[in-house]
């Protein structure tokens, strides 16, 4: 990051940004790595970090006066992350407490904040983590994977936030916010092409529309060409390709303070393959790659493509009556998606010869489908802005949603004849009347509370046309629920650059159902899970403004916690509720100035979870012969996962960013650029076993270059996933030991101009 203020002045950029026990071991462990620092919304003076806002309470408010754990990721962030093609997935071990993972390639994301979260691969899975993309929540999982670009920051807000955000946010929300048009000519353009073929192009122009009218478009087109060789079917660079464009139309119309409207247009076309599965990978006995295990070559006999295409709209209008704000935000969402895959991640059978890689009991080659999903949000909110001493908001929200599902299954030794073919359909509809206030008591304290009543109800069905056992259905749910959820929090003022609060919340996720019944005759349905929360944190913004560090405690209960089990001896996903989980840790982010011309910025989490259940039990690898069950198993081959951690749940994260520049004559700079972030080791799945787990992670970027005509020109060389490390990032069970990996070193170049 360009620290030389005449230099950052044309494009700001990233400020280069049980529980005590936890806090302290967090602050002074090993793998102290770390986090994303904000974007400043007034420019600093020399040497000094600016001012964050905020919109987590839906009003725009200093980070740190806002008492709630948040991290904040800023453009530069995000561009240096994705210089090598990454969607959404890029966040995931980058925040504190925060991960991510997909079994889809670059759709389908699955986000977990503080542990907890959903590793369900169904297209009707819920998720605990809410993702909000300009005001709109994106409830299926395939909307979530929309690509960040042009965008204005990112917040993530930990723990749940039932009351201004609702259902299906008990683990918390990952907020995303485009850059607004304004009466100002702005844009830019990125462009860069490195290793694999990986190219990237960016822009974005805005500006006056004429009058009161101001506009902006933004577009991404990333590719890749194909880099895995299948040698089954001898032919060279056949996956891991794609090609994913996005763009995004906004227009503004302000004719006085008064009366604010915003229009935003959006649109993504994705063509590639889906997730590659590795047939054999994982060795038996031992969570590490088979002996000459090669990243860029499969050997599978099955068929691998994806298509999608996501499109909405929504409108934002704001009046403003003296003291008073009046806000409805309306949203459309749509989505069609086709994902086929070699789910066995080989060829042949044991009964079908020659086989391999190792043995392959049975073909599976799969496809998910998403018709029709269509999605309705509406919300009318009131408040006051102008008030010091008390603030508060009341609002309606409407959600509703109507999407179709086909599940297929094909006969890979049959030419890929259709086989199965199962269907499903849910309605799904939900209200909620919420309200909040923020009073101050003195200059100094001050307590915030708020509560939601909320209204949930599905409308579900599913039916087998034909395959498996024969055909099936409809058969059908229709879970409904309604509850308060709220939090009560107090904050108080130490002094100008020291605020600590404490904070106790609840959230709950709605029923889910669900039905993926190509290879079962049964449908799951689960009650909610509820959650209770409890926060202390430290805000501290001093060293004449040039250091920023935050930190918190947590600790939660969770009951009835909706938990998928994922394979076992066949191909289907399993709703569970689980009586109890406990959870506490610590998360902190730090930025800081260095020297003038070196910023720094650090962030880490520990999250300790545990599931407390005496009788659940799930069904283990291929019935447990596939690997080392680590759990007691009880008479009916069930292993009990009493006392596991989540899965997909590292203990602990960091993450680390350093940018050192050197002035160079009237307005130029060169710089280097470094990320790095770890992760220790995760489960993949609710059992425990020697097999199917990630060892610890430590990955890192680097990006050097040179920028001039005050920054608002730039060439950098880049390289991602520094050190090239292989790892093995999840796992299919009940086939074989199939493994997903990560992507390799990526080297390239990139030029980026600003207006």
């Amino acid at each position: 990051m360009n620290v030389h203020s005449s230099v950052r002045a044309a494009r700001p950029r990233l400020p280069t940004s049980r529980l005590a026990a936890a806090l302290a071991a967090v602050l002074f462990a090993p793998p102290l790595l770390a986090q994303d620092a904000p974007a400043a919304a007034e420019a600093p003076a020399k040497n000094e970090l600016g001012t964050i806002t905020v919109t987590a309470e839906k009003r725009t408010e200093n980070l740190q006066e806002v008492p709630i754990s948040i991290s904040v990721v800023t453009p530069e962030k995000l561009e240096a992350f994705g210089q090598s093609g990454d969607g959404v997935l890029q966040l995931a071990s980058r925040l504190p407490s925060v991960y991510a993972e997909t079994s889809y390639g670059r759709e389908f994301p699955r986000f977990y904040i503080r542990g907890l979260g959903n590793g369900d691969f169904d297209l009707n899975a819920s998720q605990p983590v809410s993702m909000v993309y300009d005001d709109i929540v994106q409830e299926n999982p395939i909307l979530k994977g929309f690509p960040l670009f042009d965008l204005d920051q990112v917040e993530v807000l930990r723990g749940p936030q039932g009351t201004l955000f609702g259902r299906n946010s008990p683990a918390g929300v990952i907020k995303f916010d485009s850059a607004r048009p304004t009466q100002e000519t702005s844009g830019y353009a990125r462009v860069s092409y490195g290793s694999l073929g990986t190219a990237n192009l960016e822009a974005a122009l805005g500006g006056s529309l004429g009058g009161a009218w101001s506009g902006r478009i933004s577009f991404l087109g990333q590719h890749r060409d194909g880099w895995i060789d299948n040698t089954y079917k001898g032919t060279k660079d056949d996956l891991g390709g794609y090609n994913d464009r996005a763009i995004r139309l906004q227009a503004r119309y302000q004719p006085s303070d008064e009366f604010d409207a915003l229009f935003n247009l959006h649109a993504r076309l994705l063509d590639g393959s889906a997730m590659v599965n590795r047939a054999n990978a994982i060795q038996y006995g031992d969570d590490a790659f088979v002996p000459g295990f090669e990243r860029d070559e499969v050997a599978q006999d099955g068929n691998n493509k994806q298509h999608l295409f996501t499109w909405g709209g929504n409108l934002r209008l704001v009046w403003r009556f003296g003291d008073l704000s009046f806000t409805s935000i309306t949203g459309l969402e749509r989505a069609t998606t086709y994902s086929l895959g070699d789910v066995d991640g080989g060829y042949g059978a044991v009964f079908h010869p020659p086989m391999g890689p190792g043995e392959i009991p049975f073909p599976s080659e799969t496809a998910d489908a998403l018709p029709k999903d269509r999605q309705i949000t509406q919300e009318f909110r009131l408040s006051n802005d102008q008030s010091e001493r008390l603030k508060w908001q009341t609002g309606l929200y409407y959600f509703d949603e109507d999407i179709q599902i086909n599940n297929f299954s094909y006969n890979t030794f049959a030419d890929h004849a259709l086989d199965t073919w199962a269907q499903q359909r849910q309605k799904n509809k939900a209200w909620a009347l919420f309200g909040s206030i923020d009073y101050a008591f003195t200059d100094r304290f001050d307590v915030r509370a708020g509560a939601r009543w909320s209204h949930d109800q599905r409308d579900f069905s599913a039916n087998r046309l034909f395959g498996f056992t024969g055909p099936i259905g409809p058969l059908t749910s229709s879970p409904s629920d309604s509850r308060w959820s709220g939090d009560l929090t107090a904050s108080f003022k130490v002094n100008d650059d020291v605020n600590i609060y404490a904070r106790v919340a609840n959230g709950f996720r709605a029923p889910s159902v669900q039905g993926r019944i190509t290879f079962g005759n049964d449908i799951w349905t689960v009650k909610p899970e509820t959650i209770t929360s409890y926060e202390v944190g430290l805000k501290v913004f001093t060293l004449d403004k040039r250091l920023r560090f935050n930190a918190d405690v947590y600790s939660y209960t969770m009951r009835d916690q909706q938990l998928t089990a994922v394979g076992g001896a066949t191909n289907i996903v399993r709703l569970l509720n689980a009586k109890r989980t406990e959870g506490y840790g610590a998360e902190f982010d730090l930025e800081a100035f260095v020297t003038p011309n070196f910023i720094l910025t650090a962030g880490g989490s520990y999250n300790h979870t545990r599931l407390k259940d005496k009788g659940l039990g799930v069904a283990p690898c291929g019935g447990g012969t596939l690997c080392h069950v680590l759990d007691p198993v009880d008479a009916g081959g069930l292993a009990l996962v009493n006392g596991n951690s989540l899965p997909n749940s590292p203990e602990w994260i960091g993450t680390i960013t350093a940018r050192y520049g050197i002035p160079v004559g009237d307005g130029g700079e060169f710089f280097v650029y470094t990320d790095w972030n770890y992760r220790s080791e995760i489960n993949f799945f609710l059992y425990e076993s020697t097999e199917f787990r990630s060892k610890p992670f430590l990955e890192g970027g680097l990006r050097v270059g040179y920028n001039w005509d005050l920054g608002k020109r730039e060439i950098a060389l880049y390289a991602r996933n520094l050190t090239d490390k292989k790892v093995i990032t999840g796992g299919i069970d009940f086939n074989n030991r199939t493994a997903f990996v990560n992507d390799p070193r990526i080297v390239g170049l990139e030029f980026r101009a600003d207006l």
